[in-house]
């Protein structure tokens, strides 16, 4: 690197910091007595450019920082790296950061000259007003369309990496071999023991905050699951999400894109630990080679329920067996509450993209399902689809808010590798065309036309801004004060 280098190519890599650079040379000549007439001298520099990298409006060649430390007795990596030298310094760079932004810019407030006289305190509200400031932006920005955004971000990332993540595969897999699982299913008393071996005690309550499934106490290593005798999510999926959180290092989300992500994530690694990635595509190997997939097998091999074999399918199919797939869990009202593809199928969406809250098509399997009498064994259907012809499995279950199907397709192409191929059920979806299934019959407007007034079912939630706070609807008063009563 040349004289004539400028520290903005020295510091790229080491994410450059103007104003906290400017802080740590200002706060280095403080100390070493010189004045900026005094300094410009000993570094042939005018004191003018030297107080404007102070103030961090000037980046210095790497030359004039080389000079710089020598003088200060450090060195241009130091400098670089340093944290701020005090609390008023960090306090000072927290304020002229801001004032700054953008977003203060479009504020049309005026700024403030920061100088050794102004105040700390007056420093400390600034800068405490400018952090709740953000925190109330962050809070609303969380709308219904920015969740559906969210939503369309984290699928186009799941159909990138055909929805596997190999280093979350392996995070899993070092904990199972920890703790000595051999295979087979993980069993409640396994499940425990990898808590154990994180240093957790696991304790079912009766009186968990309403808004959670689950909380962890990290101070005293602790995970409490509700004792609830009819819970809506399994206790050990419950406890396997909150260990991922835990190995996975998740902090309190900064969007919500970020708490979507992690609950993705750690919903992943909980999957990985019940159906661990090696033995689950052996499995799935030689139910291809014998031309016999199902989803029901998968379930009934590692004890777990239809949605989480489903959803880990998905994540081993496309990049194991070389399938491409889709998943959908739709409710009962035609709604889609999850989906993930990356074989073409065409789902619904709205002009962001988003996929969720979307209505289905009445012909698709998710939607025939819920007319079949025998619900014990998964329903199989061809459907013909403008993107193509797709077979498709499906089965429902119930829920506190009602039933909902969870159905696996493919291509019909690949559909020689699953049970129920032979399937002679077979419907025409032209959707997205509104002549399809959104509106009725010629017979049924003659009819009715004019003559009927339903009163909607708001969906109130759809209307409202998402619930506010680091984890979305979860009441974080509640939860301090539920874990403030559990101390010994």
């Amino acid at each position: 690197m040349t004289s004539t280098t400028s520290v903005a190519r020295a510091g790229e890599d080491m994410g450059l910091d103007a104003v906290l650079l400017g802080r740590q040379l200002r706060h280095l000549r403080n100390e070493s007595g010189k004045t900026l007439d005094q300094l410009a001298e000993m570094v042939d520099a005018t004191p003018s450019f030297l107080s404007l990298v102070e103030n961090g409006k000037r980046e210095p060649r790497l030359s004039l920082l080389t000079r710089l430390a020598g003088i200060y007795n450090t060195t241009v990596d130091e400098l670089l790296t340093a944290q701020p030298p005090s609390k008023r310094a960090a306090l000072e760079i927290t304020v002229e950061k801001m004032q700054r932004s953008a977003h203060y810019a479009s504020l049309g407030l005026p700024t403030i000259k920061i100088s050794s006289r102004t105040p700390t305190e007056v420093l400390e509200v600034i800068a405490g007003l400018q952090g709740e400031l953000r925190r109330k932006m962050e809070e609303q920005a969380a709308t219904p369309e920015e969740a559906r955004r969210a939503n369309v971000e984290l699928r186009e990332e799941m159909r990138a990496c055909n929805n596997h993540y190999p280093e979350i595969e392996r995070k899993a897999q070092d904990l199972l071999d920890a703790v000595g699982h051999s295979g087979g299913p993980l069993s409640h008393h396994a499940a425990a023991d990898l808590a154990e071996h994180l240093g957790f005690s696991v304790r079912f309550v009766p009186n968990l905050p309403h808004s959670t499934r689950s909380v962890t106490d990290l101070k005293n290593m602790r995970i409490y699951l509700s004792q609830s005798r009819s819970p809506d999510h399994e206790p050990r999926s419950v406890l396997l999400q909150a260990i991922g959180a835990y190995v996975l290092k998740h902090g309190e989300p900064e969007s919500y894109s970020e708490f979507l992500r992690q609950r993705v994530y750690t919903n992943y690694f909980a999957a990985a630990l019940m159906m661990p990635e090696k033995e689950t595509v052996k499995f799935l190997k030689a139910a291809k080679e014998r031309r016999d997939l199902a989803i029901e097998d998968l379930r009934d091999a590692y004890g777990v329920s239809y949605e989480s074999a489903a959803h880990r399918f998905t994540n081993l199919a496309t990049v194991h067996l070389g399938i491409r797939c889709h998943f959908q869990k739709v409710h009962e009202s035609g709604i889609v509450h999850k989906a993930y593809e990356n074989d073409g199928v065409t789902f619904p969406a709205d002009h962001t993209g988003a996929i969720e809250g979307q209505q289905i098509c009445r012909y698709w399997t998710s939607r025939e399902v819920f007319g079949v009498v025998d619900r014990f064994r998964a329903f199989n259907q061809y459907t013909d689809t403008p993107a193509g012809t797709y077979w498709c499995t499906a089965v429902v279950e119930g829920h506190s808010s009602g039933f909902y199907s969870l159905s696996i397709g493919v291509p019909f192409d690949e559909a020689k590798w699953f049970r129920g191929k032979e399937t002679t059920s077979r419907s025409v979806s032209r959707c997205p065309e509104r002549g399809c299934c959104r509106e009725p019959s010629e017979e049924l407007e003659a009819d009715w036309g004019g003559h009927a007034w339903p009163a909607a079912r708001a969906n109130a939630h759809l209307l409202a801004a998402m619930p506010p706070g680091a984890f979305p609807g979860v009441d974080e008063v509640e939860v301090f004060e539920f874990l403030a009563a559990q101390q010994d």
